[in-house]
């Protein structure tokens, strides 16, 4: 069985991931959908908006045959970390292809990128600091690095997909993996689209606004499978909210102000001076947006610092972090699979060196550590039963979906 893999968050899963899975498995002829899916708290420094299992259910339901879950330590990280550890978990998991969604649209300059900078790699570096010490953002600074070396691409640095696709293609490269890269140009709707149309495609930050400013489901509902909607409807049901920031705002604000700078220092993420900023600007922000633009600056984005707030919540430390880090895997978390994801772990069981854990009982190590800390923290604004139901949840056996 062949076998092509997707990195995802699906928060929450629309038609244009639908769109990506599909064409995921046409482009490359794979057999079956493996997905690696964040948990708890994601790429860009946010709670998902439900929970890993009810989003499970929606890559399930709609093409996925295994989902395994990317941990933690991997999943609220830059682009670099996060696309290490997708890489690594799907070369452990014997796939031939990794998929993604890109401005680009085209896999070769890809690869052609990670060349360059592979080959320039201390005079790149050396004017990404410069750049930096002018008060630019690490995107922009890496950008601007390859215009002055005279290595313009064919791919935009400054646009997350084509961010991430560049990691996913570099960490292939630098781990060794046997995996080739495919990818789809996006269709539509861009990345950070904010608004939505009466187009069938949306992007997940747009349809996430309207769910925040209270707009009915079965307004945008047609931007997303039916599934979607009806998982999205019964975990709001069943739990009285969908995470958002302004739920963990009390949490951060206690953690914070109680704490000393010297504290905030030790945090994972908090350099430079940030733990002033983060005690100065928090006393005057009445709600989380106030104090994320508040907090802000011309070198430090919006993501940048929504993932170092994420590590105050979690008080992950910079020591927490790198003994995760430098143990490495120990295991692979399986949140859902189809009779023909069942049929390929059985197949392969003999190609892995990491144990698949259906039970999260049995994990071990700094990073499940911080992975279970991380889903109870994210369960703390449910209301008392459904926090205990949540909690649970996390030591429950893998969703299993007997077809599509």
């Amino acid at each position: 069985m062949q076998a092509v893999g997707i990195v995802v968050e699906y928060n929450p899963f629309h038609n244009g991931h639908l769109y990506q899975l599909t064409q995921a498995k046409k482009e490359t002829e794979a057999d079956i959908v493996i997905v690696v899916m964040s948990g708890t708290f994601l790429q860009r420094g946010e709670p998902a908006l439900i929970s890993k299992w009810s989003r499970t259910e929606m890559a399930l339901a709609n093409g996925a045959d295994l989902v395994i879950e990317l941990p933690y330590p991997f999943s609220a990280q830059k682009a670099e970390y996060f696309a290490h550890g997708a890489v690594q978990l799907l070369t452990e998991l014997g796939v031939e292809f990794i998929h993604f969604g890109s401005e680009a649209g085209d896999i070769l300059p890809f690869y052609e990128l990670v060349d360059t900078i592979q080959k320039d790699f201390s005079t790149i570096n050396s004017y990404v600091q410069e750049h930096m010490k002018l008060g630019l953002s690490y995107p922009r600074a890496f950008s601007n690095a390859l215009t002055r070396l005279n290595r313009p691409t064919a791919i935009s640095l400054t646009e997350p997909n084509n961010i991430l696709g560049y990691h996913y293609v570099k960490a292939i490269t630098d781990q060794g993996s046997p995996i080739k890269a495919t990818t789809t140009k996006r269709i539509q709707a861009h990345f950070h689209e904010q608004s939505i149309s009466s187009n069938h495609i949306a992007s997940a930050t747009s349809i996430r606004k309207a769910i925040n400013e209270g707009t009915p489901l079965a307004d945008i509902a047609h931007t997303m499978p039916a599934s979607t909607v009806n998982l999205l409807t019964k975990y709001k049901k069943e739990n009285k909210l969908l995470h958002t920031w302004d739920l963990y705002y009390p949490f951060v604000q206690y953690k914070i102000l109680s704490s000393s700078c010297e504290q905030l220092r030790d945090l994972y993420e908090c350099e430079e001076g940030l733990e002033y900023r983060l005690k100065e600007t928090i006393k005057f922000a009445p709600t989380y947006t106030d104090w994320i633009e508040l907090l802000k600056t011309k070198r430090y984005t919006r993501t940048r610092l929504q993932r170092l707030v994420t590590h105050v919540l979690t008080n992950t430390t910079k020591e927490e972090m790198q003994t995760a880090h430098s143990e490495g895997l120990r295991h692979i978390q399986l949140l859902g699979f189809t009779t023909k994801g069942q049929q390929f772990l059985k197949q392969t069981r003999k190609q892995r060196n990491l144990p698949i854990l259906t039970k999260r009982a049995k994990a071990t190590g700094g990073i499940a550590e911080l992975e279970e800390r991380a889903a109870v923290i994210y369960a703390q604004p449910l209301l008392i039963h459904a926090r205990y139901r949540a909690i649970k949840a996390e030591f429950n056996p893998p969703i299993q979906l007997h077809s599509h």
